[in-house]
């Protein structure tokens, strides 16, 4: 197990080693750093891949204080800085979207590119920022009781299976925990006018069924990004890196060769 100490978190984090480019997955809200088993399976012989848990997620051990995504983005860089990496290829899906474009605002030196699956540059909705607000008074207050869960789990998964299994990890983090993460999702700032200050190339892959983050958003999204084609429309929902892994292997794979 490896764990780095950085801006008083302790984070957890899996490095794949070897002498490969770098890229570093970061996941999205309520998941962790096993979200990526499939892009870490099919990129390690060629790349050196490091996965981490974020702040109140995985095995980090997160201090309760509240913090923003760009504290999440110093978190990111403060690891590479721990691994000696100077310079990686930073994927995020959601949340990990929200602090992998603040790394590149913050320290663009180091993002050689990104990899943006199932995210936007937007704040949160406010057509749906009250019921996502009362999930989470629900959540600290009882925790992931099963009508809860259960809406949660198809929101960001819409799998029975994969449903089950996250819904069990959920179970296992305190249930208090849940507060400050939820609140830097909800009150995260909106950096769409921004975008055109990223000038690094860009993948941005989105679920056809995401209804988290609607296709209209990753589509602003790519078209805000200079270095971003078409959005690459994959099938599944929030976690489609997840559920779908094929198609979203296929298009980092092309990705990343054409980095090359």
């Amino acid at each position: 197990m490896a764990f780095a100490d950085v801006n008083g978190q302790r984070l957890f984090y899996e490095d794949s080693g070897g002498d490969g480019p770098v890229v570093v997955f970061s996941h999205g809200f309520l998941m962790d750093h096993s979200m990526f088993d499939p892009q870490v399976e099919i990129l390690r012989e060629t790349h050196r891949v490091v996965t981490w848990d974020e702040r109140g997620f995985g095995q980090t051990e997160f201090d309760g204080k509240p913090f923003s995504y760009w504290d999440s983005a110093s978190d990111c860089l403060g690891l590479m800085d721990h691994l000696g990496v100077d310079r990686a290829v930073l994927a995020g899906m959601s949340q990990g979207g929200f602090l992998s474009l603040r790394a590149a605002l913050t320290a663009p030196e180091r993002v050689a590119a990104l990899i943006l699956l199932d995210t936007q540059a937007g704040g949160e909705d406010p057509a749906v920022q009250e019921g996502y607000r009362a999930m989470i008074d629900t959540w600290v207050g009882v925790g992931p009781v099963d009508e809860l869960a259960g809406t949660i789990a198809d929101i960001i998964i819409a799998d029975p299976e994969l449903n089950e299994q996250w819904i069990a990890k959920w179970r296992e983090l305190p249930k208090e925990q849940m507060r400050e993460p939820g609140e830097c999702l909800l009150n995260r700032d909106d950096i769409t006018d921004r975008l055109g200050e990223i000038t690094c190339p860009a993948l941005v892959v989105h679920g056809t069924e995401d209804t988290a983050i609607t296709m209209d958003r990753a589509e602003a999204l790519a078209a805000g990004l200079s270095g971003a084609g078409d959005v690459v429309r994959v099938p599944g929902a929030h976690a489609a890196n997840l559920t779908h892994p094929g198609p979203v292997n296929d298009a980092i794979v092309a990705f990343l060769a054409g980095l090359a």
